[in-house]
């Protein structure tokens, strides 16, 4: 079902992240984009990633890069704001952002235990929600923040969504309360639904929702 986007961040999000420009100087280990300046530090490390979905390369993921590490406010403000948002990006992709070292795959370790919350949207109106779900991810806002993977916002044709992927799927007191809490932070009133990653790899489009708030 679509969603309006949210209006507003939550004042607590608005003093943890303060978008200040720094420059791209090298690189990191893994081979993506490093930054300047390290003023505001997060807790974790993050990584933007795409997956251009046009590609004709035989493995799903195989397309799959990763964009840059950040790991302060300024760095992700930086990255961020060079970057296409979701209603820029050409149909089919998926752009993820996730804690440094865990890839956006069912077959991480970390994920494969996993799950994941989805909110579908009408076309090109994801852009402040999938801000909104990045700032509450890199700013600690969760109560079961250690619980969470990352996030993909997935641009197709004719709508978009936004997945919010977790690491114990069975957690369900940790589960609900996350997306409890993402419904909060994007002022969002459509049902969200969690699946089990470990039931979409065995059933596919006929893979049932565990649960939904």
């Amino acid at each position: 079902m679509a969603m309006e986007e949210a209006q507003k961040l939550s004042t607590t999000e608005k003093a943890s992240l303060n978008p200040n420009p720094s420059q791209i100087v090298g690189e990191d280990e893994s081979g993506s984009k490093k930054l300047a300046y390290d003023q505001y530090p997060l807790e974790h490390r993050w990584t933007f990633w795409f997956n251009n979905r046009k590609s004709k390369r035989p493995t799903w993921g195989s397309s799959m890069r990763s964009i840059y590490t950040f790991s302060s406010a300024e760095e992700f403000w930086s990255v961020y704001n060079n970057i296409p948002h979701p209603s820029k990006l050409p149909a089919p992709a998926d752009f993820h952002c996730f804690k440094y070292n865990i890839e956006p795959k069912w077959e991480d370790p970390v994920c494969a235990n996993g799950g994941k919350w989805t909110l579908t949207f009408q076309k090109e109106k994801c852009d402040n929600s999938w801000l909104y779900t990045l700032l509450a991810m890199i700013g600690e806002q969760f109560d079961y923040g250690d619980e969470i993977c990352g996030a993909v916002v997935s641009v197709r044709v004719r709508q978009d969504k936004i997945a919010l992927w977790t690491k114990n799927a069975s957690n369900e007191a940790a589960q609900l309360s996350i997306g409890r809490q993402w419904k909060e932070f994007l002022n969002c009133n459509e049902p969200m639904r969690f699946m089990f990653h470990e039931d979409a790899q065995k059933h596919g489009r006929a893979a049932k929702n565990r649960y939904v708030i």
